[in-house]
């Protein structure tokens, strides 16, 4: 049903939980993909358990110069059609403990940096007048988390500014989409013990914790020329734990 054959997709924080599906899937349906993320062993053994052809590009997305640098490499080299910005990063605390530290890491990693980055590659998409620019986002970016300040403002403010870039590029055949997991099985939650997982399951309708391919499809679909027509929209993947 889908063909992104010959579109080439860039995914931040390729080598985590949710990245490695997305680039999995995204090499079924034909894409060619850019591995990106701070950890080059992870990536290289990424691109070699997907036993495919892929590019693998280490960008440390706090450092600026590394963004940089990879701009130029993607100018360089064809550009981008499809952005996933997916890297993110937790650093939970009360705020009445919370450090400058703390706030200001998160912000620029999940939000600073996305903006660093999609600025850099629009241009590109404008001039090809087609692109697609999916920022991944959370459940609790409209439900709020108490210890988590810093990263519920960040995921907030980058549903904000997907609405507003949305607005900006409609009209040269870009679209800006989020996509907001629930609860999904990574790192970040494997952090959980017992009794919160319990917890969050009964809050949970399907009662299941989600896994990293349930938001796969969603990707694919705004990937792809069937979403033509959705631009500015958060999609939530959460099995019914929020219906908004």
């Amino acid at each position: 049903m889908f063909d992104l054959s010959g579109k080439r997709v860039l995914i931040t924080g390729a080598a985590g939980g949710i990245g490695k599906e997305l680039s999995k899937s995204f090499l079924d349906v034909g894409a060619n993909i850019i591995l990106s993320g701070t950890n080059i062993k992870r990536l290289q053994s990424l691109k070699d358990d997907l036993n495919q052809e892929c590019e693998v590009y280490k960008c440390d997305l706090k450092n600026v110069d590394e963004i940089n640098d990879l701009l130029n490499y993607l100018d360089g080299s064809g550009g981008v059609d499809v952005l996933i910005n997916n890297a993110g990063k937790t650093e939970d605390n009360l705020l009445m403990r919370m450090s400058d530290e703390q706030w200001e890491d998160i912000m620029l990693i999940n939000l600073t940096s996305v903006m660093r980055l999609t600025r850099g590659i629009i241009r590109g998409m404008i001039k090809k007048r087609w692109g697609r620019i999916i920022n991944i986002t959370s459940i609790v970016a409209l439900t709020g988390n108490p210890g988590q300040s810093n990263y519920v403002a960040s995921k907030s403010g980058l549903t904000g500014f997907s609405k507003s870039l949305a607005s900006e590029v409609a009209s040269r055949g870009i679209t800006v989409n989020c996509i907001a997991p629930g609860f999904i099985k990574t790192n970040m939650t494997d952090k959980l013990n017992e009794n919160q997982t319990s917890s969050i399951l009964n809050r949970i309708p399907m009662n299941r914790i989600g896994i990293p391919i349930d938001i796969c499809s969603s990707a694919i679909f705004l990937a792809s020329s069937y979403s033509n027509y959705i631009t500015g929209q958060t999609i939530h993947v959460n099995g019914g734990m929020l219906m908004s």
